[in-house]
């Protein structure tokens, strides 16, 4: 497991009962997470510092109670980057801490790639790694069916000091879009997705992970430059392997293309602890 341990303003303080406590930066968070089947809280008295806790509901969905003053957003930073912070109505933040690990992956390859690096970032949220791959001088299409996401991808571009590098921002169905850029005849070096496990595009296009992964490695690899960088797939999907991913990338990126294939979990870890929070899967083709 490749852990992100590398934070300064984030941290899990505690975690029991389906809960982790978080600090991000200076705002202490309770959110639910199926992982955490454990009963003992390490650190009982910490639990009052909560600022604001996510309640799931029975009949779906959830709230969050507030137990102090919380800003609409806030700002975090990890290493050179800057990302703004808002508590959503389904317990996200708009940011995985966890996916740091890739981050710092992608950046490596990149900076010693010592070439210039088209980067496509599909399913691409609010642009952890859109940032990442700016950050090291790559360009990067950021594609997302969400406007609401690309705008909050852009915030986070500008906060991090880095609105004047090569950045495309588009809102479409990723399916739709890579379609076009094939007809258009258009490359990338380095291409990243973050499928969900289930979800619908702009215009209702419905996306189930296990029915569509294996069809869209396979549709985007006509869109790979001759000489590659990296292929990254990244998954929250429950009850998906990450060897699953691994054996997807051998089957259609891996046949046209020299590389390595692997793949393994990401986490978090504790403060002041052993434990570790498995937070996902990734499998990843490399040059």
């Amino acid at each position: 497991m490749e852990i992100a341990k590398n934070w300064k303003d984030y941290e899990i303080i505690d975690m029991a009962n389906g809960e982790k406590l978080e600090r991000w930066k200076d705002i202490i968070l309770v959110r639910p997470d199926p992982q955490i089947i454990w009963k003992c809280k390490e650190n009982p008295e910490e639990w009052k510092r909560q600022n604001a806790r996510y309640i799931r509901s029975k009949t779906g969905g959830g709230a969050w109670e507030y137990k102090k003053a919380l800003p609409k957003s806030w700002q975090i930073k990890y290493k050179n980057l800057t990302f703004n912070i808002k508590p959503m109505g389904f317990k996200h933040t708009g940011l995985f801490p966890e996916q740091a690990v890739n981050w710092d992956w992608m950046i490596d390859k990149i900076k010693s790639a010592k070439r210039e690096i088209n980067v496509l970032n599909l399913f691409a949220y609010t642009g952890g790694a859109t940032v990442a791959c700016l950050s090291a001088g790559a360009k990067v299409c950021h594609v997302d069916s969400s406007k609401g996401m690309v705008s909050w991808a852009k915030e986070n571009v500008e906060a991090s000091g880095l609105a004047n590098r090569p950045v495309r921002y588009i809102v479409d169905d990723v399916v739709k879009f890579v379609n076009r850029e094939i007809r258009r005849g258009n490359k990338y070096d380095a291409i990243i997705m973050d499928p969900p496990s289930y979800g619908r595009g702009a215009n209702g296009e419905v996306w189930q992970f296990e029915n569509n992964i294996y069809d869209l490695v396979e549709l985007c690899s006509n869109v790979l430059s001759d000489k590659p960088l990296f292929f990254l797939i990244n998954s929250y999907t429950t009850g998906i392997s990450s060897k699953v991913l691994e054996n997807i990338l051998n089957l259609t990126i891996a046949k046209k293309h020299t590389g390595k294939t692997y793949s393994g979990e990401i986490g978090l870890p504790m403060s002041k602890s052993k434990l570790v929070l498995p937070c996902g899967i990734y499998g990843r083709f490399e040059a």
